[in-house]
Parts: C-alpha cells; sequence; structure tokens
C-alpha cells in the first residue's frame, strides 16, 4: 500500500499538472507537453494496485483497513466499535469498492483521453489543432480531481485510522503527490536534456520546474504544520491518539527525519536562483524529497496498519524496485513510440522561445 499510493502519486500529480497546462493556458510548459502525457500514463498502474488490496480486503484476505473486520459493525458481535459503525454509510465495503472504480475511471480516463487528443492534433494539417478540446477536458478534470482527491486520500489512507479524522488531510495528502512529482519531472526531464533528447528545452524550463519543486517542499510544510500545530494545541484526546505513535512514540526517529527530509534540505540546496538550474543540486534536492515523501507515506499507513510491527526489508525495497520498473517501462515506452516535439500546439514557438 506504501508503494502503490507513493507511485501513485507521480502519475496523478503529473496528470494534474498537465491538465493545469491546458486549463490555464500555459505557453513556456507548451514543449514539455508529451513528458507530462508519458508519465499521466503510468496512473492506472497503482490504482489497479490499490483496487486490488480494496477487493481482497473486503474478502477479509488482510486487515489493512480496520473498519472492513467482521463484525465491526454489527452490534451484536464482539467487534463491534460504535464509532466506526458510526460511519458504516461512507465506510461500508461495496461503495468503497465503487468509489476506487470511479477514481480508475476518472483519473486513467483522463490521462488516455489528453494523451489521444495530443496525438491526433499531430495530424491535422498545419494550423489547425485540438487545443479548446483539450481545455474543456483538463478543466472537467481539474473539477472532478478537486473532489476526488481529497476523497482518495480520506478512503485509502485515513480510513486506516479509523477512529481519527483531519479536515486538512486531503491538502496534504495531495500536497505530498504534487511535489513527488514535480520532483521526479524534474529529473525525467534533465536525464532527457543530457542525452539531447529535447533541444528546444532550456536551462529557464528546468529552473520553473525547480521552482515547482521548492515551492511545493515549503507548501507541504504549511500543510504537514498546520495539521500538527491545532491537533497538538487543542489536545483533544481523540485527536491526539494519531500522533501519539508517530510522535511520541517509536516512530518518532522516522517522523523527524521525515519532516528534516522533506523541508530543510530542499530549502538548504534549492533556495538560490543558480541551484534550481545546476543539475547536481537537482539531483541531490530530489532524492530528499523522495526518499521524505516515501518515508512520509509509510509513516501514514504503517502505524494504523501494523502499530509498531514495522520495518524495512527485502518486501519494502522489492516493492519499491517493482513500482520503479514498471514506471520506468511505461514512461520511456510511451516516450519512444512518439515524437518528443508536438507540431501544432499554438504557444510551442513561445515554449520555444522562452526566456527569464
Amino acid at each position: 500500500m506504501v508503494n502503490s499510493i507513493f507511485f501513485l502519486g507521480i502519475g496523478i500529480g503529473t496528470l494534474f499538472f498537465l491538465a493545469i497546462q491546458y486549463a490555464a493556458q500555459v505557453g513556456w510548459s507548451a514543449g514539455l507537453i508529451r513528458v507530462f502525457e508519458a508519465v499521466s500514463m503510468f496512473v492506472g498502474i497503482p490504482l489497479l494496485g490499490i483496487l486490488f488490496l480494496a477487493v481482497t480486503g473486503g474478502m477479509h484476505m488482510h486487515h489493512l483497513w480496520h473498519w472492513m473486520a467482521e463484525g465491526i459493525m454489527d452490534p451484536a458481535s464482539a467487534n463491534y466499535d460504535p464509532i466506526i459503525a458510526g460511519k458504516e454509510g461512507y465506510l461500508n465495503v461495496p461503495f468503497f469498492t465503487i468509489r476506487t472504480l470511479a477514481y480508475l475511471v476518472i483519473w486513467a480516463g483522463a490521462a488516455y483521453l489528453l494523451r489521444r487528443n495530443s496525438l491526433r492534433e499531430d495530424a491535422l494539417p498545419a494550423g489547425q489543432n485540438l487545443f479548446f478540446t483539450q481545455r474543456k477536458l483538463a478543466a472537467t478534470f481539474i473539477v472532478l480531481y478537486a473532489v476526488t482527491s481529497s476523497t482518495s486520500a480520506w478512503d485509502w489512507v485515513m480510513s486506516i485510522d479509523t477512529h481519527w479524522f483531519s479536515t486538512l488531510f486531503g491538502w496534504y495528502t495531495f500536497a505530498g503527490m504534487f511535489v513527488t512529482a514535480m520532483t521526479v519531472l524534474n529529473l525525467l526531464v534533465m536525464y532527457l536534456r543530457i542525452n539531447n533528447h529535447l533541444p528546444w528545452i532550456n536551462a529557464n524550463h528546468q529552473h520553473d520546474l525547480g521552482k515547482f519543486m521548492f515551492a511545493f517542499s515549503v507548501f507541504w510544510t504549511y500543510l504537514w504544520f498546520s495539521q500538527y500545530m491545532l491537533i497538538w494545541y487543542s489536545n483533544i484526546p481523540e485527536e491526539v491518539t494519531y500522533y501519539l505513535p508517530r510522535f511520541k512514540g517509536e516512530y518518532k526517529p522516522l517522523f523527524v527525519a521525515m519532516v528534516a527530509m522533506n523541508f530543510i534540505f530542499p530549502i538548504l540546496v534549492l533556495m538560490s536562483r543558480d541551484a534550481k538550474r545546476i543539475f547536481g543540486f537537482i539531483g541531490l534536492a530530489a532524492f530528499f524529497v523522495l526518499a521524505g515523501h516515501w518515508l512520509d507515506h509509510y509513516i501514514m499507513i504503517m502505524p494504523g496498519a501494523v502499530g509498531y510491527d514495522y520495518g524495512f526489508g527485502f518486501a519494502e525495497l522489492g516493492g519499491i524496485l517493482f513500482y520503479a520498473g514498471l514506471f520506468l517501462w511505461v514512461t520511456l515506452s510511451q516516450l519512444a513510440k512518439v515524437p518528443l516535439k508536438l507540431k501544432n500546439h499554438p504557444m510551442l514557438t513561445e515554449s520555444e522561445h522562452f526566456h527569464q
């Protein structure tokens, strides 16, 4: 589950960023659209992994979500929990599975349609494009994602700690996913530029990707602090129970390290203007951000799922390598299938002459 959520963030964060480019009629990034599309096409794979976990959890093949336990909502059962039973209208296996299927259809469907229309646009005569079709599709997706980004976070992650809730959790999860996606895009564009696959992309484009990476590291920290500070200050028992194992218990070293990697190191490495243009600094910051946000998802999921019976071994490493291999295969295959430069995008010239 940790790896499914982490790698999902790369795909869905990039898909959201791609949709923003069309909806906001962004010019500087037109030369990078094919890169965004290729990464977005990965979104369906981790979603299938989560769907598998949802179905098998409903069949009681594992106990990732405590609210799925037999008798937990039955007053006649020894396992009855009145707090969880009060959430039965939303947390029930059929509705949970339907919502997961809906996320798969909406998110993977949007990625497919944006990619398909982009390829169709290349086949049109010079001077014709599907930009406004893409813009309508992107705007529709953004509206749907505004809702489903939060509900999916509640479903898959927050409901692991079923007694606890946070009104900031959807935003917090989105911020972590988005900065992860920006980091991977930065590394991918850097790799393609080094190998001369994107000659129309210059240091100014890389600089803007670095600014997104820097800015959303700060945004994630703001949301992390807001959620933690308000719960710590109010000290309400049903709220602080979430942070007891994470900040007072055995997870504290991981918790502190995660915050440092996701905030302090990106700030120190990427604060200057030149650092966002130097590949070595980008790579160093990317290492801390990716490791830190993987650890963030680990800390969100493991205490409620396994308690203190946690660790890092071959299963965790194997999951990372499995998803990383699938990601590279899907993304690089998508990049290799088509020209990396769009032909009829109306803002391509603006992108080619992008300077700061």
